[in-house]
């Protein structure tokens, strides 16, 4: 390796309000790597090992396909308003004119996302993945909406927009992209309600649902990415200098010491990114946006979402609130330091079209002091 790559500043170890401070007093131990760990452990190292909600109506059934083409051209306007009109016959003002408020959401991936007029938003699967995604997800939704201290979504009406591409019209709900509003103290006890609601979910709650399991990531190969990810990053003065200033030319590896094993599965969110958090005027969680992509897994990979959205040292915090141990809280910052990296390299190489300005402040958040 060109060099070893050290974090100069240290998480913060403030308890949540409510008495979660079980860290206590900690010495900072420095991986020459990944940064420093200010609670005692060692952060760096790896392993081999492989509007407000309302009470949730029924999911109703679904309607027949609404187009009833057999290749569907992406949606437009005139469709959106076209199928709104057919769903929800009863809705008032679905049937005054043209008019009818519909505007595309500035979100891309496997959804085409609409909002319908201040109440709804209309999300289309564009392929029979994520239509057979969407319907377990529906289903999932209603088993853990009352469980959770968030927002979750409820569908009024649901269906196949096209042959084997499905739809649903969802309640929306009150609050701003995390990425655009500051998740405060009252906020990030949510949040642990969240990951402690998740944690403490029955087996038997989901069982029917089929979710998919997935095996924990192995640390090694993602770390040795993330060491080549951050020389990119480096060489084209990308990686902020308070990341990266222990970088000595001609310096070997280090061995690191194991990191911490996966605890048991437990349902995961699975992509807790900054824009799947609503967060009202005050600071609270009000809703958590797209679970389709729910799995049984690996606890700290929602530890590290959260890390990605609203900081690593907000991220222990909520993880401990939680109930978690403190090595999945370790994990899930190694988990987020090296995805970061890695994301944001290979946007600069041409490998992702993701915004800049959104993995450089996921980085950021990810490698906070």
């Amino acid at each position: 390796m060109a060099g070893t790559l050290a974090h100069r500043g240290a998480l913060g170890n403030t308890a949540l309000a409510g008495g979660h401070g079980r860290h206590g007093r900690s010495s900072t131990v420095v991986n020459k790597r990944w940064g420093p760990w200010p609670y005692g452990v060692m952060i760096g190292g790896m392993d081999s090992s492989p509007a407000p909600e309302r009470s949730a109506p029924k999911t109703p059934a679904k309607e027949p396909s609404a187009l009833g083409t057999p290749a569907p051209q992406p949606p437009t306007p005139a469709v959106v308003r076209a199928l709104v009109r057919r769903v929800l016959p009863r809705e008032p003002g679905m049937h005054t004119g043209p008019d009818l408020a519909v505007e595309p959401v500035d979100e891309g991936g496997e959804h085409s996302t609409w909002w319908i007029g201040d109440r709804y938003v209309l999300r289309l699967t564009l392929d029979p993945e994520a239509g057979a995604r969407q319907q377990r997800e529906l289903l999932l939704r209603d088993v853990i909406r009352p469980r959770l201290p968030v927002g979750v979504p409820a569908s009024v009406a649901n269906g196949e927009w096209a042959p084997g591409l499905t739809y649903t019209v969802d309640t929306r709900l009150p609050g701003t992209s995390a990425e655009h509003r500051p998740v405060s103290r009252e906020g990030e006890s949510d949040l642990a309600g969240l990951l402690s609601g998740l944690r403490a979910l029955p087996t038997a709650a989901t069982a029917t649902l089929c979710l998919p399991a997935r095996r924990p990531r192995a640390l090694g190969p993602l770390h040795a990415a993330a060491e080549e990810a951050a020389d990119h990053l480096m060489a084209v003065g990308e990686m902020p200098a308070a990341l990266a200033t222990r970088r000595t030319p001609g310096r070997p590896d280090h061995p690191a010491p194991a990191a911490p094993a996966p605890a048991a599965a437990v349902l995961l969110h699975n992509d807790l990114k900054g824009e799947h958090l609503l967060v009202s005027s005050a600071g609270r969680v009000s809703g958590v946006l797209d679970w389709a992509d729910a799995v049984l897994g690996d606890a700290a990979e929602d530890v590290a979402g959260l890390a990605l959205s609203v900081g690593a040292a907000a991220a222990v915090r909520m993880a401990a609130a939680a109930g978690h141990a403190p090595e999945v809280a370790r994990r899930g910052v190694l988990l987020a330091r090296y995805d970061t990296a890695i994301r944001l390299a290979d946007r600069r190489r041409g490998r992702d079209d993701s915004p800049l300005p959104l993995l450089r402040a996921q980085l950021a958040r990810a490698w906070e002091h």
